[in-house]
């Protein structure tokens, strides 16, 4: 599978992952209002993975810019749907990744990535790319799925088995502490690790990360 593959993937599974209901929605709030409470009214914002915008539509309004990006241009197309319904001034979505996004002097105060590390296909070089559009003491702020940490069958059986039939993106694995020696080897100083889940193992670890 190539990046064109994963392209395909999300486009064509975009009108159903909109309709999805949020698996815990109690867990999803309370990282809302955690990384709501983390930015700051001036502060420019880029949300890499941004899907169809649900994200972004709570809490562009908070900050002074909010540009929200996705590597499906169906994803986007939905998000700019949900926008049209209610304008947010601040925000602009559009179609792009974060090697796609050239840095220009670290134009960013913080850089949100939810349920997004574990779909890139270069960790390493997507953090240092996001380390890159941060500027000075700029915060990293992600909430990933650690497959290393959850059920083996997931990833050994379940996971090939879904790509073999185009039924799955491509998908990293690995653990949690994993994903923060990746994160500091990148560049940052984690300031926060919490676990934010009422529902499951709890594998999804928030981490508030700034860069040094």
């Amino acid at each position: 599978m190539s990046t064109a593959s994963d392209v395909r993937f999300w486009d064509r599974t975009s009108r159903k992952y909109a309709a999805a209901a949020i698996a815990d929605q109690a867990g999803y709030e309370r990282s809302l209002e955690r990384t709501r409470a983390l930015l700051a009214p001036d502060d420019r914002v880029l949300e890499l993975g941004c899907g169809t915008g649900t994200t972004a539509l709570r809490l562009a309004g908070d900050v002074q810019s909010y540009y929200a990006t996705d590597i499906s241009a169906e994803m986007i197309a939905i998000a700019e749907e949900k926008r049209s319904a209610g304008p947010v001034p601040s925000l602009v979505f559009r179609t792009a990744t974060a090697e796609t996004l050239a840095p220009e002097g670290g134009q960013f105060d913080a850089v949100l990535g939810f349920n997004y590390l574990h779909l890139v296909r270069d960790p390493p070089a997507t953090l240092r790319r996001v380390h890159a559009l941060l500027s000075a003491d700029g915060l990293f702020i992600s909430k990933t799925p650690c497959l290393g940490d959850m059920n083996p069958l997931i990833r050994l059986a379940l996971l090939p088995a879904m790509r073999a039939i185009g039924k799955a993106p491509n998908v990293s694995v690995f653990r949690a502490t994993e994903l923060s020696q990746l994160i500091s080897a990148a560049g940052f100083d984690i300031l926060a690790t919490e676990d934010h889940a009422t529902k499951g193992n709890g594998a999804r670890p928030y981490i508030v990360a700034r860069k040094r």
